[in-house]
């Protein structure tokens, strides 16, 4: 999902897409695509719109990261099932892994994500990352109990006092694309299809995650590729 104005991170976004800014010197989206051959995709179906041409000249077909990359565009940005759905409707299959082109993830992660959906066997899974309560910021809580998803918006601390948050690291099933058709909106979430299967009594793995970064403001672009100007004039 790669089709986001990245408005908080503004000026910058108005000349470059988010997944195209860096992390320790290299575009997000380039450290993501190295990570996803772990997670043995059979094609990435990269979804873009702002400043598209950006992001899809980076990945290229894939062949660069060993990967076969498509790219499908979503003009409006609608939200993350209106982002899968497009997907969906240019040729993707389920089971499906739907991530954010904007998020660095622990090297690895990827792959045992899915290998722990699949032991499972859940219709969905969701990526979860424990962080500090000073540095939620925006982040949606989640309630987890013995390894699933129990609810959004409630709160799980683990032994140290950090807070479960949901990470942008989803796996559908057949039957949880299936949802994504009856989701209400504008914007058409993810959440609100995995809330539903919840509701219906269907589980959804919780997946630990080691620590996710990601650029949110412009200050960001310094700290995470200059970190040594953290205490600059201290």
């Amino acid at each position: 999902m790669a089709a986001g104005e990245g408005r908080r991170l503004r000026p910058l976004t108005e000349r470059w897409a988010k997944p195209v800014l860096p992390i320790d010197g290299r575009p997000v989206l380039a450290r993501l695509l190295r990570e996803l051959p772990d997670a043995r995709p059979q094609t990435v179906w990269l979804v873009t719109g702002h400043l598209a041409e950006q992001v899809e000249a980076l990945a290229g077909d894939g062949s660069a990261f060993g990967l076969r990359v498509r790219t499908v565009r979503q003009p409006e940005p609608a939200g993350s099932a209106d982002a899968v759905s497009r997907a969906l409707a240019a040729g993707a299959t389920p089971p499906l892994l739907a991530v954010a082109a904007d998020t660095v993830f622990t090297p690895g992660d990827l792959g045992r994500a899915r290998a722990a959906w699949e032991k499972r066997g859940t219709p969905g899974g969701l990526g979860v990352r424990p962080l500090p309560p000073e540095g939620l910021g925006e982040r949606t809580r989640v309630r987890v109990e013995n390894g699933r998803l129990a609810a959004f918006g409630e709160e799980t601390r683990t032994p140290d006092g950090a807070v479960l948050t949901g990470a942008p690291l989803w796996f559908l099933d057949v039957s949880l694309a299936a949802r994504l058709s009856a989701v209400p909106g504008p914007p058409y979430e993810l959440a609100s299809a995995f809330a539903a299967s919840l509701a219906d009594g269907e589980e959804v793995a919780a997946l630990p995650l080691g620590p996710t970064r990601d650029l949110t403001r412009p200050a960001d672009l310094a700290a995470r590729n200059f970190p040594y100007l953290s205490g600059w004039g201290r």
